[in-house]
């Protein structure tokens, strides 16, 4: 309980913070202009705090449903090649297809998210060890990289890699009410739903047979959480573009946190990810006026130091 009440005060107060800053010029603007100053406040920065806050939780709860189905710490959804083929498929939905508004968008990240997250389970297995799984992960994602600049390329616009450079790379800028929608309702059905399988991945843990004398469908249980991961991530990374190692650091932190329960985690790693998203937009907020830093750059930066470390730290318990 009190592990729960501190997560959601600290995710409340970064939300109030994430409102609020650069506090100064709103306050000002408030005094000379209260009508522009709202505009600023709801179609700006509410929607750019909610990205980050729905964002965070659905890559949170997914990257620790899917550690918990692989058996693996090492799996989330952008080491999986998940956000990577949910990028991909959004590229093609509005680039190639010319399918361009924000409900194709979603229908093209979840089709390529789902595409990724099977490619993994046929190429990796569902007890995959950790150097398949980071091979399999990466050739997926290279393809998908790959692929996502080669539809760039081919698209009839000629400024398709400009375009589209700032939302590759992550960024919660500029985004409107209807794409909040189109985030928020399917990361929190999502995140809900996953932490309603807890009791099943923790089960799991124990063993296939095990659980399977409990009552559990094993592989029911696989294809539903495979697709429920791949509905909020594709939607998240068709508005906001792939933000990087949230996924992977949340659920690390959040079972620790739980005693090493797979399933007890997602919550708290929801509540994780959507602190550490808040926080990196939030941290990106310092650089200069005239410079715009995507948030999945920072994301990125702290995330890959911490996905060495658990490396090292993997092998080295594993010994010589």
């Amino acid at each position: 309980m009190r592990l729960a009440l501190a997560l959601i005060l600290l995710t409340a107060l970064l939300l109030a913070a994430s409102l609020a800053v650069p506090a100064q010029g709103l306050f000002d603007l408030w005094a000379d202009d209260p009508d522009v100053a709202r505009i600023i406040l709801v179609e700006l920065r509410l929607p750019r705090s909610l990205l980050a806050l729905f964002y965070g939780l659905v890559l949170g709860a997914s990257g620790a449903a899917i550690q918990a189905l692989f058996a693996n710490p090492l799996a989330s959804p952008d080491i999986t090649g998940a956000t990577g083929s949910a990028a991909l498929g959004a590229v093609l939905f509005a680039y190639i297809f010319g399918l361009a508004s924000p409900f194709w968008l979603a229908v093209g990240g979840i089709a390529g998210a789902s595409v990724g997250l099977a490619a993994l389970l046929l190429l990796a297995g569902p007890k995959a060890e950790t150097a398949t799984l980071l091979l399999a992960g990466i050739a997926i994602s290279t393809i998908a990289g790959a692929a996502t600049a080669l539809a760039l390329a081919l698209a009839p616009s000629p400024f398709a890699f400009y375009d589209a450079y700032e939302w590759l790379m992550g960024s919660l800028i500029d985004r409107s009410l209807p794409q909040l929608a189109f985030v928020a309702i399917p990361a929190a059905l999502v995140t809900i739903w996953l932490a309603l399988q807890g009791p099943a991945l923790d089960r799991l843990a124990l063993g296939e047979d095990a659980a399977e004398a409990m009552g559990y469908r094993i592989v029911r249980m696989r294809v539903m959480i495979i697709a429920a991961t791949a509905i909020g991530v594709g939607a998240a990374v068709s508005v906001c573009g792939a933000v990087g190692f949230i996924g992977l650091v949340g659920p690390v932190i959040a079972r620790r946190l739980v005693d090493g329960h797979p399933g007890r985690a997602i919550v708290p790693a929801a509540m994780i990810g959507a602190i550490l998203l808040l926080a990196a937009d939030l941290a990106i907020r310092a650089a200069p006026p005239d410079r715009t830093i995507p948030v999945g750059v920072l994301t990125a930066m702290i995330g890959t130091p911490f996905f060495l470390w658990l490396i090292a730290t993997m092998r080295w318990r594993a010994g010589p």
